[in-house]
């Protein structure tokens, strides 16, 4: 019996475009002289990016003043509001986090917001085709990681139909990111279900740091043509504003054959952000903005129930929305405030769902100190979500059009129990969801300051996975064939309406230390349980003769029968060799044990669980102010193989060369994918589309400020 190739089992519950095709065959071995080849190769390309920093750092200068102005010492007390909902210093947190800022945006040579990621340990960065991204934190990868959370400004972008984020449309302009904000480790009692294995938060910069005109300019062999304008100003004298305009063309890349893969894409944006003064003790933000994109894809349909073998057939996508927030901060006094929070976004996709969805979103907080030792932030939030699906004979939701509504609150008290040393964090959030109904998410952590330059922590907290519409009520034809007397058979995907919630217990460890004013260090552990994860159960065959011809449907239904554990280390420095030279090494590490229950009868979600994620992972960033205003930055970027999916072990290069003319003008040129021609990250045999592979490329930039 022919059945669903399920790989998103235990992880994401990708959305399977009706019909699959044979899985890939493995075009690669794995044995003991290629993999010392790989291992080799990768190391080869770090030392020859230290080699060259070497050679380049003695004739180096000191960068002109708007270049890397953040010492080691700044960096460890960049102030983060992701893991408390409140200002912390990096070095005091209790968390796995890591911070992207500007300086690292502007030097990485990245265009998007997923290649910035791939810079983050425990982060799993995989391009499924030009513009469809497999994004998770601490294994379980695929194109929708239903265990991460993603938000911009605090709002949330994860999406409740899919269990995961578009990133195609997730696009806000590089230059108005103040920093990301990557939480490895869950953030439920903060932020609520789905933030299981991590989140990320994307904030972006004040209106106030964005006066005057911006100009971004540029292109290259993928990259052909993109393009930022932007200009912010005053209104009175409270009052600050930018408004933008951003358009990028991106060609095809080539499928695993060396065709075209279908995948090439286009995208205009717009919006605006201002932010005021009220008065001495109100500040409000609001920003919104609105998009049209048009997204190539290669998938495979079924398309008759006569003939119901897949056909790979081209497809456009047409992709638009938008969306509106507001932030209302009030002081009470330095030891008490409030922020009231209220969004709206919209999206409209003709893919395989054609959903059009609404959602309205309220969230308040209040931030006290009670007494000398207690810091308490408390909360309750609302959110309301309307969507329509038109769906296909072949995939649609039952029923179609839903409309949640999701209740949440929290608190949470960081304890000084030694003042300025030993402080204990408590807390919990309680939601109440549409399919499974209440679920609770405590955690408790605990950090102590050996000196003021090192700190250790320590952390329990337990995470939820709440249901998609996908779990709860998609029905799929994934694949077909013909039986020995004609009939045709259809493997269909059924929702389950009785699906649980995936629970999460983490056990975590760390330390952060600043060894120098030249040298950080940051060591994150994990042991994380997990229970009541996604399962693909057969179901029992049955007739349908409606629509004709009468044909067989073997179904394949949603369950939570599956449990297991993961753990591993995470690992990032910085290091600023000399005045003018910085180095960033980081590696990773992760082991993945899953195992069904006696009843289950699923094949394939524990080796899609264990292998759909690299359990190896390491990167080296180089940066070099050179004479003459120039700068050199490098980074070279190994990924293990994927064994469940057939993907081998790559090494990335990259490099950017810019020419800063003071603060006003610059040029850069950047090379990406430099190590090969073409080389595959991921094999997406079920999702939005299929996976091309991705190739060398170069562009130049032109950025001027006035």
């Amino acid at each position: 019996m022919k059945t669903k190739d399920s790989r998103h089992g235990p992880r994401s519950r990708e959305l399977a475009v009706p019909g699959s095709r044979p899985a890939p065959a493995k075009r690669f071995t794995s044995g003991a002289l290629e993999s010392a080849a790989r291992t080799i190769s990768s190391c080869g390309g770090v030392a020859l990016l230290i080699a060259l920093s070497l050679a380049i750092s003695t004739h180096a200068q000191n960068p002109p003043e708007d270049l890397s102005k953040l010492s080691v010492e700044d960096l460890m007390n960049v102030e983060v509001t992701s893991v408390s909902k409140k200002e912390q210093k990096v070095s005091q947190t209790a968390a796995a986090i890591f911070v992207i800022t500007q300086e690292d945006i502007r030097r990485s040579g990245a265009n998007n917001i997923p290649d910035l990621l791939r810079m983050v340990p425990g982060v799993n960065v995989a391009q499924i085709n030009s513009n469809v991204w497999a994004i998770s934190i601490r294994g379980f990868d695929g194109e929708f990681s239903n265990k991460l959370l993603v938000m911009v400004d605090g709002r949330s972008v994860y999406l409740p139909s899919f269990s995961g984020v578009f990133w195609d449309v997730l696009d806000v302009p590089l230059e108005d990111i103040a920093r990301i904000e990557v939480i490895r480790g869950p953030g439920g009692t903060t932020w609520g279900a789905n933030a299981v294995d991590g989140l990320i938060n994307i904030i972006t910069k004040n209106a106030s740091e964005s006066r005057g005109a911006l100009i971004v300019a540029g292109g290259g062999n993928l990259n052909q043509g993109f393009g930022t304008a932007q200009y912010g100003g005053t209104l009175g004298q409270s009052t600050d504003y930018r408004v933008f305009a951003k358009y990028f063309n991106q060609d095809h890349q080539p499928n695993t054959a060396g065709s075209d893969g279908g995948d090439g894409w286009h995208t205009l944006r717009g919006g605006f952000r201002g932010d005021s003064k009220l008065s001495a003790n109100d500040e409000l933000m609001i920003q919104g903005d609105l998009y049209s994109a048009r997204v190539g894809s290669l998938n495979s349909f079924v398309n008759s129930f006569a003939s119901p073998v897949p056909q790979l057939s081209f497809v456009s996508v047409n992709a638009t929305g938008g969306d509106i927030q507001t932030d209302w901060l009030h002081r009470f006094s330095e030891r008490s405030d409030t922020n009231l929070q209220v969004s709206y976004d919209t999206y409209a996709r003709n893919d395989v769902l054609r959903e059009d969805r609404h959602t309205w979103s309220v969230d308040f907080q209040h931030h006290f100190a009670w007494g000398s030792r207690q810091d308490v932030v408390w909360g309750v939030g609302y959110r309301y979500s309307s969507s329509q699906t038109n769906g296909t004979p072949f995939i649609s939701l039952d029923p179609a059009n839903l409309n949640p509504q999701l209740f949440s609150s929290f608190i949470q008290d960081e304890i000084s129990l030694i003042p300025d040393r030993l402080f204990l964090t408590v807390g919990t959030k309680l939601e109440h969801n549409y399919y499974t109904g209440f679920g609770l998410m405590p955690t408790a952590r605990m950090s102590w300051n050996l000196d003021e330059h090192q700190m250790v922590w320590a952390a329990i907290s337990r995470a939820l996975r709440t249901p998609s519409s996908l779990d709860a009520s998609e029905q799929i034809d994934t694949t077909g064939f013909l039986e020995p007397n004609g009939m045709p058979a259809i493997v269909r995907t059924v929702g389950n309406p009785n699906f649980q919630d995936e629970t999460l217990i983490a056990y975590e460890a760390g330390y952060r230390s600043q060894l120098s004013t030249r040298f950080s260090l940051d060591i994150a552990t994990y042991y994380n349980s997990y229970n009541q994860l996604q399962t693909e159960e057969p179901g029992a065959p049955f007739l349908e003769t409606a629509p004709a011809p009468s044909h067989l449907v073997l179904p394949v239904v949603a369950e939570n029968l599956m449990h297991g554990e993961t753990d591993g280390v995470e690992i990032s420095a910085k290091w600023k060799i000399a005045p003018r030279w910085t180095i960033t090494p980081a590696c990773a590490f992760e082991r993945i044990h899953l195992r069904l229950a006696p009843t289950s009868l699923d094949t394939t979600s524990v080796a899609a669980g264990e292998g759909d994620s690299p359990h190896h992972w390491a990167r080296l960033d180089s940066h070099v102010n050179l004479p003459g205003n120039f700068s050199w930055d490098a980074s070279a970027n190994f990924v293990d193989r994927l064994t469940a999916i057939g993907v081998p072990a790559y090494t990335r290069l990259d490099t950017q060369l810019a020419w800063q003319h003071h603060e006003h003008f610059s040029i850069s040129l950047v090379g990406q994918n430099l190590e090969n021609d073409r080389h595959l990250e991921f094999v997406n045999s079920v999702g939005t589309g299929l996976e091309t592979e991705v190739k060398r490329s170069g562009y130049v930039k032109l950025t001027w400020r006035f």
